[in-house]
């Protein structure tokens, strides 16, 4: 088990990758947060290696706040109820949750266009289609990664309900820029 008790405010680092603190959200690269990385590949070397579906390696209640970015579409869809409780379950009370993931529902006029594999952005590994954001990544997971394969998928809507359903005291869903959804899930103080 990871005991961070002495650590002012922790934020656990879903799905971490390679280290690069610019990954995180600017908020969290303030001084006062420190960055616990969780990882299923221990290939990028995470401070715990473990799955969202089984984060029992973290303590219950340690974490002041979790960031998951491009994760949650890597679930089967059964598997999305385990790993948002386990969120819920490793924040502190009044912690929070960042969810980031891709928006379905903001590719649907590209598919109806016709557009599947041109590039709707670039991204710095290259540029993303429609069906990368649908299936996961082609490139990296031609090159064998895959853990990059999307299993499911959300609408601001649907995740909004799940994390709701997890258990999530308030949650605030928005889009972002690139085809992408945003989340915060507070946990009730």
């Amino acid at each position: 088990m990871t005991n961070v008790s002495t650590v002012e405010k922790a934020c656990l680092h879903v799905g971490c990758g390679a280290p690069n603190p610019k990954k995180l959200p600017d908020f969290f690269r303030q001084s006062d947060w420190r960055e616990i990385r969780f990882d299923i590949d221990p290939s990028v070397q995470p401070d715990i290696i473990g799955t969202m579906t089984d984060m029992s390696a973290v303590e219950s209640g340690s974490m002041d706040a979790l960031y998951s970015s491009h994760n949650v579409e890597h679930l089967y869809d059964h598997e999305v109820p385990l790993a948002f409780a386990e969120f819920l379950r490793v924040l502190k009370p009044g912690g929070f949750a960042v969810i980031t993931c891709p928006d379905l529902q903001s590719i649907g006029q590209l598919l109806a266009d016709g557009k599947l594999e041109e590039a709707a952005y670039t991204a710095p590994a290259g540029p993303i289609t429609p069906l990368d954001i649908l299936y996961g990544y082609r490139p990296s997971i031609a090159r064998g990664n895959h853990f990059m394969a999307h299993r499911t998928g959300y609408t601001g809507t649907t995740l909004g309900q799940r994390l709701h359903r997890a258990g999530f005291a308030k949650v605030t869903v928005s889009k972002g820029e690139q085809f992408d959804l945003w989340a915060r899930a507070d946990k009730a103080a």
